[in-house]
């Protein structure tokens, strides 16, 4: 089997009478992009492939996804791409020289789908949707061999190594000589990502991170008014300026909206996993907001002076400071009305307004999770080191990344990189 490709080992195996039970067989267990794509190596190498998913379909959450417009990937330079993987950038940078950004929209075309960079650089399909994507992929494994079974929950494993699945008949055992574990986090578990595979998998001795809400909207203890009238109200543009768990400054501009339970959107997306850590270590996180960042202060201070006349402070924050309800709003809720009738202090606290989290939203409703099993329990090849022959993939693993087709991106990679593994290995027994 060594080095043959998928079409010239189904003709060896027919030539030397091989039937599928002969070949090398992977069971691949998880049915969203990082499963699908160690499919996808597996098969195109004459592995026998069983694709097992708890759910009644595959892509569940990758359809959900494209809901808003599928954000496959990004389109910035590589040593850029990388950095957005934090503290786990050195170990992910090797999923995406497997498989980086340019790799997987070339991989999309040849599903006949074509991509484009938009304006931010966020890379999407040219009809902005998920399904026919997914629906042709599938096709394609399935004409090339991979047989799906769903409804099938995985258990962990018999006293025989066989794999336990929870059907809809009963619990069934499945054999296979190599296993992909690609069962996603614990963010939206009605899609089929609900953390299960925790217990089996530290029951077995893996070592496994606490599973955390990541990409997530934070709560803050906004009065009712606020809550009522301007819940999911955006504010843009908006810089942030942060405190790491270092205690060293950042900033970042960009764009959030008041939710009824505190703050949401892509720019606390983007710094979450700071925040996180805060309220983990000190119990609360403070978010410093310039409301105004195209002036500064000096001007702002100016042209917050003088008199109002008969003009409320609502109208002259309007007028003066280009301010939009919703940030007027936020500006009332968070200052006292010594600040408001001082220019010099409301330019400063406009800013720089503090806003105080109180926790992350529960990993259920976030966009995905951080945690999951510690990569240095894992080579290489992505290959459990306590049980050879078991590889993990996908959002299971401990790493994390902000929205931006990064999240993607990286799970497609790691599914590669696990995929080929399980080949490699496969064929060095």
């Amino acid at each position: 089997m060594h080095g043959i490709g998928y079409a010239r080992m189904r003709r060896r195996a027919t030539i030397l009478g091989m039937n599928r039970e002969e070949q090398a067989h992977l069971a691949i267990i998880g049915g969203g992009p990082a499963g699908l794509m160690a499919a996808e190596q597996a098969i195109e190498a004459g592995v026998a492939v069983d694709l097992y998913e708890a759910k009644g379909s595959v892509g569940r959450k990758f359809l959900l996804a494209g809901k808003g417009g599928l954000n496959l990937t990004h389109g910035e330079p590589f040593v850029r791409f990388v950095g957005r993987y934090g503290e786990r950038r050195d170990a992910v940078a090797p999923w995406l020289q497997a498989f980086d950004a340019d790799a997987l929209r070339a991989w999309a075309r040849g599903l006949g789908v074509e991509t484009f960079v938009g304006s931010s650089g966020r890379v999407f399909p040219a009809d902005l949707k998920a399904a026919p994507l997914l629906r042709g992929w599938v096709h394609r494994l399935r004409a090339a061999g991979v047989r799906f079974h769903m409804h099938h929950r995985w258990l962990g494993w018999g006293q025989d190594g066989g794999l336990r699945f929870a059907t809809p008949s009963g619990e069934r055992m499945a054999q296979a000589d190599a296993v992909v574990l690609a069962m996603g986090g614990a963010s939206w578990p009605q899609l089929g990502s609900d953390g299960g595979w925790v217990t089996p998998l530290q029951a077995t001795g893996v070592d496994i991170a606490p599973l955390r809400a990541a990409n997530c909207g934070f709560e803050v203890a906004w009065s009712d008014h606020l809550r009522e009238r301007f819940a999911g109200a955006p504010l843009k543009p908006v810089v942030a300026h942060w405190l790491d768990r270092h205690g060293i400054a950042h900033h970042r501009q960009g764009e959030c909206v008041l939710s009824e339970y505190g703050v949401e959107g892509s720019l606390i997306y983007a710094i979450g996993a700071e925040l996180r850590e805060q309220l983990a270590a000190n119990g609360t996180a403070t978010l410093h907001l310039d409301l105004v960042p195209g002036y500064s202060l000096a001007v702002l201070i100016r042209r917050l002076a003088g008199s109002r006349g008969k003009r409320s402070v609502g109208h002259w924050l309007r007028h003066r400071a280009g301010l939009d309800a919703a940030k007027c709003a936020l500006v009332f809720e968070l200052t006292d009305k010594a600040t408001l009738a001082d220019p010099s202090a409301l330019a400063a606290r406009l800013k720089s307004l503090p806003v105080t989290l109180r926790a992350p939203r529960p990993v259920a409703e976030a966009i995905s999770t951080a945690g999951g099993v510690g990569l240095e329990a894992l080579d290489h090849t992505l290959m459990l080191r306590q049980r050879p022959g078991v590889f993990c993939a996908g959002e299971m693993l401990d790493w994390e990344a902000p929205t931006g087709g990064y999240l993607l991106t990286a799970c497609f990679a790691s599914g590669v990189v696990a995929g080929r593994g399980a080949v490699s290995w496969l064929q060095r027994r």
